[in-house]
């Protein structure tokens, strides 16, 4: 992906454009071709072709992507995900069972990924939780997408990876709820209903406000684009914000959490 992106960097110099003057020709963001040429977000073929007809580089590109190593890495029925997940303006994540990505630190990623079954040798636990906290950028640009995380107190009250990966957890999801455009609710342990049953989910509202929807499977994954189903979804959401803690309680009882460790 590097070497791509490389590639499209220096054919795009040679071709005297700017970054932003060739998204502007791909209709595509700026900080997009600028991921592409770090190596940070891959070439798709569809792309490729775009970029070899505009800078004259007579299938380079869509060579270059034909003949990339197959690396699982990231499985190919996610990539769409990470690809609008990238670009949205904003997120909305339920989660019963384990931190979102987005949340995770380095110990706790590395808990994740070498509970797998079957295991995953430590140059792939490695490769993944780098591509994991990679992703975690979006929450720190200069404008960050609006997040919203409701969270089941069971995640908070895993040991995941033992008593310090808890503890630098509990501390890292602490400081996460004071970003900007943050909001973090807790669903406590003793609710009598709960409107999400069925499941952990996200939302998702890209740059020209399409609402989706994504959940995930065992082995597979679903991104949801009827309107119909990404509504019944969002009122579900709207449900589990008022049954959950609100952003004060939940940073009240972070802080508890804290002073028991």
């Amino acid at each position: 992906m590097k070497l791509v992106g490389a590639l499209v960097g220096r054919f795009r110099v040679f071709a005297g454009l700017t970054q932003r003057e060739l998204a502007e020709r791909v209709c595509l963001h700026e900080e997009t071709i600028a991921s592409l040429e770090q190596g940070r977000r891959p070439l798709k073929p569809d792309l490729a072709r775009a970029l070899d007809r505009i800078l004259d580089t007579k299938g380079a590109l869509e060579t270059a992507v034909d003949n990339m190593p197959e690396i699982d890495l990231i499985p190919a029925w996610a990539e769409q995900y990470m690809d609008i997940e990238r670009e949205a303006i904003a997120l909305s994540f339920f989660a019963n069972q384990v931190l979102p990505g987005l949340l995770q630190t380095e110990s706790y990623a590395g808990a994740v990924f070498r509970s797998r079954v079957p295991p995953f040798c430590e140059e792939q636990i490695n490769a993944q939780v780098a591509a994991r906290l990679e992703r975690q950028e979006i929450l720190h640009r200069k404008v960050p997408p609006t997040t919203s995380f409701v969270l089941s107190e069971a995640i908070l009250k895993a040991r995941l990876g033992g008593d310090n990966v808890h503890k630098e957890t509990v501390r890292h999801v602490r400081a996460c709820a004071e970003l900007p455009g943050f909001a973090l609710q807790i669903m406590p342990l003793a609710r009598q209903t709960h409107a999400a049953l069925d499941g952990p989910f996200i939302l998702l509202e890209t740059p020209d406000h399409q609402h989706l929807a994504y959940t995930e499977t065992q082995r597979g994954s679903q991104l949801i684009s009827d309107p119909d189903e990404v509504s019944i979804l969002a009122q579900r959401y709207a449900m589990l914000r008022t049954q959950a803690l609100n952003p004060e309680e939940t940073k009240g009882l972070l802080d508890r959490l804290l002073g028991e460790q």
